[in-house]
C-alpha cells in the first residue's frame, strides 16, 4: 500500500465507497424507462460504481504517484456523480427521498477524496523535496 494509506484508514471508507455504489445501482434500476432515465441512469450507473471501484483500486496502488492517479479519478467519478444527482432531481426525471440523500453522499466523498489527493500531492512533493536536501547533503 502506498505511503500516507494506513489500511485501518482505507477499510471505512471502501466500505462507504461500496455501499454508495450499491445504492447507486438500487437507484438506477428504479429510474424511469424513459429516454432520459435510461441516458442520465446510465451515466450515474457508470459513475457511481467507479467511485468504490477506483478507490479500492488507489488502496493498492504500487507507488505514491499510482495512488495519486486513482485517488484523481475517484475524485472525477464522484464529482461526476454528483452532477448527475443534480441532474436526475433538477429535470424532475425521479421525485423520491433517495435523490437527495444519495446527492448528500456524493458530495461527502467528493469532499474527502479531493482533500485527500490534494494531501497526497502535498505529501508526495515534501518527501521529494526532502530526498533531494538529503541527496545534496550526502554528495561529496
Amino acid at each position: 500500500m502506498p505511503r500516507g494509506m494506513p489500511d485501518k484508514n482505507f477499510e471505512p471508507l471502501r466500505e462507504r465507497t461500496f455501499r454508495f455504489s450499491v445504492d447507486i445501482v438500487r437507484y438506477c434500476r428504479r429510474l424511469p424507462h424513459t429516454m432520459e432515465g435510461r441516458r442520465i441512469g446510465d451515466q450515474l450507473f457508470r459513475a457511481g460504481t467507479a467511485v468504490g471501484a477506483n478507490y479500492q483500486a488507489a488502496g493498492r496502488g504500487r507507488s505514491d504517484r499510482e495512488f495519486i492517479a486513482k485517488i484523481g479519478t475517484v475524485v472525477e467519478e464522484s464529482d461526476e456523480s454528483t452532477f448527475w444527482l443534480r441532474l436526475i432531481i433538477a429535470a424532475e426525471v425521479m421525485r423520491d427521498k433517495d435523490s437527495n440523500r444519495l446527492l448528500g453522499e456524493a458530495t461527502e466523498l467528493l469532499k474527502i477524496f479531493s482533500a485527500s489527493h490534494q494531501t497526497a500531492k502535498q505529501n508526495r512533493k515534501k518527501r521529494r523535496a526532502a530526498a533531494k536536501a538529503r541527496n545534496r547533503r550526502a554528495a561529496p
